[in-house]
């Protein structure tokens, strides 16, 4: 694990997919890059692996992430992505195991590994609880809890979903923070997944589908930063 990253709960994550790229990509990453800043939350970009440098060198809040990459060392492996490369390009981090790029478990462990060794924090993610737990076993940074049917849905996980991931990881290691992921698509499902207990949400579709993409990641991070606000203002009345 890179003992080097720090990332704060709320936080969130946007994944472009191929969706975007270029100054596109990078007019979104400043517009998040602002609201990172305005609602002082950490926000995990993964953009196509030629826009790293791009936003790397001109956004100052966003954490960028790869959206992959492969475990192989240094030398051979044509068309393969090269820790040291996702590093040297300006990534702090990469994703792992996403619905869209799945991975076996001997492949998560030691793309996990790889990214220890290169300085690279790691976000994987998981379908169903037994998929979690065996990934937490493995001591990533993050992790998500995002059921695969519920991709692009608009249908956020339930509250017995989000709350068992949640338990499951913290009886393993109560240092890896879950991101819920899978069917955000406004302010309201951000909130109301954060107000489950959540440390995290993120969407795609939500963002890249909405009629005014700009107006839609502030409507999504002020609610993170409110839900979040409101819940432990809750928890310090009640004296938890």
């Amino acid at each position: 694990m890179d003992k080097e990253f720090k990332i704060r709960a709320p936080f969130f994550e946007f994944g472009p997919k191929a969706y975007l790229y270029g100054q596109e990509m990078l007019r979104l990453a400043q517009k998040l890059d602002e609201a990172a800043e305005r609602y002082d939350v950490d926000i995990i970009v993964t953009p196509q692996y030629t826009d790293i440098p791009l936003l790397a060198q001109n956004t100052r809040r966003i954490r960028v992430f790869a959206q992959h990459m492969d475990y192989l060392p240094v030398g051979r492996g044509l068309g393969s992505v090269l820790p040291e490369a996702v590093k040297a390009a300006g990534a702090v981090g990469v994703m792992l195991n996403h619905a869209e790029k799945k991975l076996t478990m001997d492949e998560i462990e030691k793309t996990i590994r790889r990214a220890d060794e290169v300085g690279l924090a790691t976000i994987v993610c998981a379908d169903t609880p037994e998929e979690l737990v065996e990934i937490a076993r493995m001591s990533p940074n993050l992790l998500v809890a995002e059921p695969t049917e519920r991709i692009g849905t608009g249908q956020p996980s339930d509250e017995n979903y989000v709350r068992e991931t949640i338990r499951l990881v913290r009886q393993i290691n109560p240092d890896i923070m879950v991101l819920q992921g899978a069917g955000i698509s406004n302010g309201a499902d951000v909130y109301n997944t954060i107000a489950l207990g959540a440390q995290a949400t993120g969407s795609t579709s939500g963002i890249i589908k909405a009629p005014d993409r700009f107006a839609m990641v502030d409507e999504m991070i002020s609610a993170l930063r409110r839900a979040w606000d409101d819940t432990h203002r809750a928890q310090q009345s009640a004296g938890k």
